[in-house]
């Protein structure tokens, strides 16, 4: 086990080619994903937590329900729909980094929503009273809204990004943890490790938890600043 250990910071320090490769694409995957996230996810929260309408609550309890949806499920739906026998095959996006940000996409933009929905919904009722006092129009009010979500939406995108970069299931269904091609952090730990290649399992797992780390502290300072 020391021995591993010390293999797995040699990787580390000496910028290992193929520990390189799989950190590229995970980054390119959980970049592309939580932003694409943020985008569809922030304005659909706002819009739950901010409006009331028939079918609302319906709503809440769909995306909740997502929220939870099991990564392999996602992942064996995106490859019924792009595999050889799936209704969009002539896109040939089946073992891609492209089908990889879209099954991400559609797990962790419900958690954004729901992020958004959860803190709007709380100081939405205040918010547009002020609003009325001075006399401002719907988008204006909106963009104030947003004003007072930017530590929230700042949060949002970081766990979205944290679940991304940890989920193993649907990516390795749809990618195929394909080396030098789709391999990512989570599929390659599982890969190497039952390759019996300890070392470059440790080191990726040592880098993951590090960025773990580095993201939960970031979100605990936002938590703290969104509660004074």
């Amino acid at each position: 086990m020391g021995t591993a250990l010390q293999k797995a910071i040699a990787l580390i320090l000496s910028a290992d080619a193929e520990l390189l490769n799989i950190l590229s694409v995970t980054a390119r995957m959980s970049l592309q994903s939580s932003l694409i996230a943020l985008l569809l996810g922030v304005p659909l929260g706002i819009w739950l937590g901010d409006c009331h309408f028939p079918g609302r609550g319906i709503l809440l309890v769909i995306n909740r329900t997502l929220m939870g949806m099991p990564p392999v499920v996602c992942g064996l739906l995106f490859y019924m729909l792009f595999s050889g026998v799936g209704p969009l095959r002539h896109m040939k996006l089946l073992f891609t980094v492209k089908i990889m940000v879209l099954a991400q996409v559609a797990l962790i933009t419900p958690i954004v929503i729901g992020t958004m929905e959860t803190y709007v919904s709380g100081i939405a009722p205040n918010l547009r009273e002020t609003a009325k006092g001075l006399g401002l129009g719907q988008v204006k009010t909106f963009g104030l809204l947003c004003n007072e979500c930017l530590y929230s939406i700042l949060s949002a995108y970081l766990l979205a990004f944290a679940r991304s970069i940890a989920e193993v299931g649907a990516v390795s269904m749809v990618g195929g943890a394909i080396s030098w091609k789709t391999n990512v952090m989570t599929t390659a730990i599982m890969q190497y490790t039952n390759r019996g290649n300890f070392s470059l399992g440790i080191a990726l797992g040592m880098i993951l938890l590090a960025v773990s780390l580095l993201v939960n502290i970031v979100i605990s300072g936002l938590q703290r600043r969104l509660s004074r």
